[in-house]
């Protein structure tokens, strides 16, 4: 079991981080927010789980030990596997999930891609309570804040990530900002993931 790597970014793409260990270049599977959270020729820590198959061996990386605990817990429920847990993770935070689980929120669920409305109620049924109870919500974390909405930092932060200048990814986030505000407007939350798939694309026909 590999905890953890730690060591230097050495390459990044939408969903993968390359990080460099003891002279070895660990590829490491990443939602889009813990790649926001990086940047090439930097240091980075990230909590791994290690997913063995018998044609392969694949290293799922995480911001925080939470993170890669439910990465786990979801894997519990019968046909997820890690790409889904991975997927879920990708659209909620683990407290979103906990928060979606304890309220029998199928709707929260059905906003990750892959996941219908019976797959939701299934995954209701079997992961009730495994994941833990949500962290307190206390003081000014009620009040909503002001300023930009946390998809469109989190999907700049990914571009720059990505090598893109902070002007290429404004522009990048105005491209995409109808499909999130449609999502939103259905009841769902801006879907990061397929978001910076849209800007990538809007970036690659500007050029």
């Amino acid at each position: 079991m590999i905890a953890f790597v730690n060591g230097a970014v050495a390459a990044l793409t939408p969903n993968l981080a390359v990080i460099e260990v003891g002279g070895v270049g660990m590829a490491v599977h990443c939602t889009p927010n813990t790649i926001a959270g990086l940047r090439v020729g930097q240091q980075a820590r990230l909590a791994t789980s290690l997913v063995v198959r018998e044609d392969s061996l694949t290293l799922y990386g995480f911001a925080d030990d939470d993170e890669r605990q439910v990465f786990e817990l979801l894997q519990t429920a019968s046909g997820v596997g890690p790409r889904v847990a991975q997927a879920m993770l990708g659209v909620h935070t683990p407290d979103a999930l906990r928060v979606a689980f304890a309220s029998g929120d199928a709707k929260a669920l059905t906003a990750v891609p892959g996941i219908g409305p019976k797959g939701a109620q299934k995954l209701l049924l079997e992961l009730k309570g495994k994941l833990g109870a949500p962290a307190p919500v206390v003081g000014a974390q009620r009040a909503v804040a002001s300023g930009p909405a946390p998809w469109t930092e989190q999907l700049t932060a990914a571009l720059i990530g990505l090598g893109y200048a902070s002007r290429e990814a404004d522009e990048a986030v105005v491209a995409v900002t109808p499909q999130a505000e449609a999502a939103i407007a259905a009841g769902g939350s801006a879907p990061v993931p397929q978001l910076l798939r849209a800007a990538l694309q809007s970036l690659n026909r500007a050029r």
